[in-house]
């Protein structure tokens, strides 16, 4: 994640570089270095420095970096021509290198060429049988056809050999979220929470899918990873704390007639909508009866 200053740093720099204050190569590093993506920008000022011959034998090792990165930049923005230009050009240094060969196969993704892409994949992967990178390219290239059982087997395919990789995890959550497979992003989050115990954004969406899966014992877990996030964020994370209060109130409403055991004290429900609506008098006043009303109606 790119931090305040860095997006500061990056921002004055490209502004300088509109301007005509120089520091293109500079700029086209600092896009690399944060892995960010302002493709049209990087196109732009990375063809200036390729079709010119003196800033171009400037670069040393370097310009095959740049010719690396500005074909990216190229199938990102449909230029695909300078694309396969940029390509040829690394392929005639690096004949025999697989980080070209990837380049192929996105162009050939860019394209279009579904089937053409998969074999350049299957191909690479017989080689190389653990590139983290192919393996999440056919991941995007089922999710660009619409092919969203083929993403999922494929992240289930790569988590199996690379199950400490975060990002894998909570995109497989997010898709089985919004097919409504509540119970398999769960596990998803379960894994996430397991590995990064102490990122409030893991603990909130646990809890969410949990309230939303519903039932008492699920509504009771969700509570208590909503009271984490509030823990974990020292009490300033709003969506957890109406969790609180709509957990509470769904437990309220499933306990009715249960054993006493099953029903939960109040106190937990309170100091979330004390701290709510000390929130909301400090950055939405106009919005606190809308608040006090919805609270009101959350009978425990």
């Amino acid at each position: 994640m790119v931090s305040k200053t860095e997006e500061t740093q990056l921002n004055r720099l490209e502004n300088q570089v509109d301007n005509g204050g120089g520091g293109a190569w500079e700029y086209l590093c600092l896009v690399r270095k944060l892995k960010v993506r302002r493709s049209e920008k990087v196109l732009k000022y990375g063809l200036s420095i390729l079709n010119d011959p003196k800033k171009r034998s400037a670069l040393g090792p370097e310009e095959w970096t740049l010719y690396e990165q500005v074909a990216i930049a190229a199938m990102d923005c449909q230029c695909l021509d300078v694309a396969k230009d940029c390509i040829k050009a690394l392929q005639k240094k690096f004949p025999e290198s697989k980080r070209v060969g990837r380049l192929n196969g996105m162009l050939l993704e860019a394209k279009g060429s579904w089937g053409e892409a998969e074999k350049a994949y299957s191909s690479l992967l017989e080689d190389n049988p653990l590139d983290q990178v192919i393996h999440k390219r056919r991941v995007a290239m089922a999710k660009a056809q619409g092919n969203i059982s083929g993403a999922i087997e494929s992240l289930n395919k790569y988590l199996e050999i690379f199950m400490a990789d975060h990002e894998a995890w909570r995109e497989l959550a997010e898709i089985y979220v919004s097919l409504q497979m509540y119970k398999q992003a769960a596990f998803c989050y379960e894994e996430l929470i397991l590995s990064q115990p102490t990122v409030p954004l893991y603990h909130l969406t646990y809890a969410d899918v949990l309230y939303t899966l519903g039932g008492l014992e699920n509504l009771q877990t969700a509570k208590k990873y909503y009271a984490s996030t509030i823990d974990l964020t020292g009490g300033k994370n709003t969506r957890a704390l109406f969790g609180i209060c709509l957990c509470t109130s769904a437990v309220a409403q499933v306990s009715k007639g249960r054993n006493k055991e099953d029903k939960e004290s109040p106190e937990l429900h309170s100091l979330a909508a004390t701290a709510l609506e000390k929130d909301y008098k400090q950055r939405a006043s106009d919005k606190l009866g809308l608040l006090t009303s919805a609270l009101r109606s959350l009978k425990t």
